[in-house]
């Protein structure tokens, strides 16, 4: 696929530069009633699993929590990385539960859930990066539940043919990278990884098993210009990946990386039309997008 001349394109859309305070449009409504909300983090808490959806402060958490929806994060809550945008905890891992794929089957069951997203922390210090345990949860699961099970793995350095091929094991309905950002701010935002394994990953795996939905996502507004990004939509097209999430990066904490300009839904709808023009699938694209929002709906698309 050959990449366009994107100066007649890129005119269309103006990015609102050095905004510190959130726009209006940014604002979330919280809901009034806790008591799913809580019912859900009991669970949580009584299998000693964990969220992303709370580790990484999501915006979406109380509307997914409430539709009885959640992206459980496997092998821990300690990453092995420091990203600088992400609020998951950094630092040495503890040895992971080996009782935690049976925990996780049977929470699936319990909550009923149509579609269930597993993630997990980078572990570095794991052989194949913990590979054996995403495989052991998808098999407990399927034991139990005839579900869709998308998988959002981190990059598994070093080890990608390893990982690909022990994947065969048990396949998920759909295999999640994200690439996060555009080439030139990669060393800032996610130091420790690299721009062309993450899409090496990608491809690998959709040569392999060129049956099951690749998808990948970006954070926007952290300092790429709109010809970054549309480089990158060609890039992950190229690489076989058939959906797409867009969002907006919004700053943890004062710690963490601070947001450089904030992209409205009309830059946003602009992002999805390209990508789809380009021969994406699916794209969600908005300011409260990420990489398992509405998944569910996404997949069925």
């Amino acid at each position: 696929m050959q990449k366009k001349n994107y100066i007649p394109i890129i005119k269309e859309i103006k990015y609102v530069k050095n905004v510190l305070k959130k726009p209006n449009w940014l604002k979330i409504t919280l809901p009034l009633n806790y008591k799913k909300i809580n019912i859900i983090k009991k669970n949580l808490r009584n299998n000693k699993l964990h969220s992303v959806c709370e580790e990484a402060l999501c915006p979406n958490m109380h509307e997914c929590f409430n539709n009885n929806t959640a992206t459980f994060m496997i092998l821990g809550s300690v990453c092995t990385r420091k990203c600088p945008f992400c609020a998951v905890k950094k630092g040495r891992p503890t040895i992971p539960d080996i009782l935690e794929p049976e925990k996780l089957a049977d929470v699936v069951v319990k909550m009923n859930l149509k579609y269930v997203v597993i993630t997990s922390v980078t572990r570095d210090d794991l052989k194949y990066g913990g590979i054996e345990h995403f495989v052991k949860c998808i098999q407990e699961i399927r034991k139990r539940k005839n579900i869709k099970i998308e998988i959002l793995v981190p990059d598994f350095k070093n080890c990608q043919n390893k990982v690909i091929e022990y994947l065969g094991l048990s396949l998920p309905d759909v295999f999640n990278h994200n690439i996060e950002s555009v080439p030139r701010l990669y060393k800032k935002i996610r130091p420790g990884a690299d721009y062309i394994s993450s899409l090496n990953l990608l491809k690998k795996f959709k040569k392999k098993y060129s049956n099951i939905e690749t998808k990948s996502g970006l954070m926007l507004g952290l300092g790429e210009n709109k010809k970054e990004v549309l480089d990158v939509l060609y890039d992950l097209r190229n690489n076989g990946v058939t959906m797409l999430t867009l969002g907006q990066y919004l700053q943890p904490s004062s710690l963490h990386l601070k947001v450089k300009s904030y992209i409205t839904q009309f830059e946003f709808n602009f992002f999805k039309k390209f990508a789809l023009s380009i021969g994406f699938k699916n794209a969600f694209c908005g300011p409260l997008v990420r990489s398992s929002y509405h998944a569910y709906d996404q997949q069925k698309k």
